[in-house]
């Protein structure tokens, strides 16, 4: 593993709009799947060669949540879903970038900054390179949604030893009715139960932040305690 840069960063919080946050960073160039798996169990999330996670000295509202997936059961409505969009096709592969992507990833960005205030900025080729293709080395991937030839949606994931970590999920508004929002969700479920991978590694559930607080309604699921070292073993009560 090759750390480039590591650093600490205190500005607004991104999920309390009354608190501050302070943030550690790692820029890593090469990082295989076992310290991408290290990493992401101690709470960290990844955004190309970002590794980061909130470190807050007086807050612990960041809550690093999982999903166990061999004890998830669908529930009668979760199963509609997945049967209302039998048409939809899916594949999965190496991330990617395109005009499609762009056009889509903005498309939906200006949806909910109108439909929930999310603070918008246009992409950039770069931008969305750093972010999502970039250092996905030998486990990172990108799930294609498509409607016949259309693409609707774009499910970034890495794939790790014992689970899915959910990376960033966007879709085509216009095509809501097939509730995209919880489908790439159950599909990561289902991939994982066929894979017998145990997680799904869902990033930060924050109660009193509606962008995240949904994640609770996915049980069985585990949090983790505290902000574990590199050498502290991981605990997910």
């Amino acid at each position: 593993m090759n750390i480039l840069k590591e650093f600490k960063l205190s500005n607004k919080c991104s999920y309390l709009s009354d608190k501050n946050q302070t943030t550690h960073y790692k820029i890593i160039e090469e990082c295989s799947i076992y310290h991408c798996q290290d990493l992401i169990e101690r709470g960290y999330r990844r955004f190309g060669k970002m590794y980061f996670r909130p470190i807050c000295l007086t807050c612990d509202e960041c809550k690093s949540i999982k999903i166990d997936v061999a004890n998830f059961k669908f529930s009668s409505s979760q199963k509609r879903v997945i049967k209302k969009a039998s048409e939809i096709k899916s594949y999965i592969q190496k991330p990617t970038i395109s005009k499609a992507h762009l056009e889509l990833f903005e498309r939906y960005h200006l949806f909910m900054k109108e439909k929930k205030g999310w603070d918008y900025t246009p992409t950039s080729v770069q931008s969305y390179y750093s972010s999502f293709v970039d250092a996905h080395n030998d486990f990172g991937y990108e799930v294609l949604y498509f409607l016949e030839d259309k693409l609707i949606g774009v499910d970034l994931i890495d794939i790790l030893q014992d689970g899915v970590s959910s990376i960033y999920f966007y879709y085509d508004p216009d095509y809501a009715r097939f509730s995209l929002g919880k489908l790439y969700l159950y599909n990561q479920i289902l991939f994982a139960k066929r894979s017998q991978k145990k997680w799904i590694y869902l990033g930060y559930y924050v109660k009193d932040c509606p962008s995240l607080s949904y994640k609770a309604h996915y049980k069985p699921y585990v949090t983790l305690e505290g902000k574990p070292n590199g050498y502290e073993d991981p605990i997910w009560l």
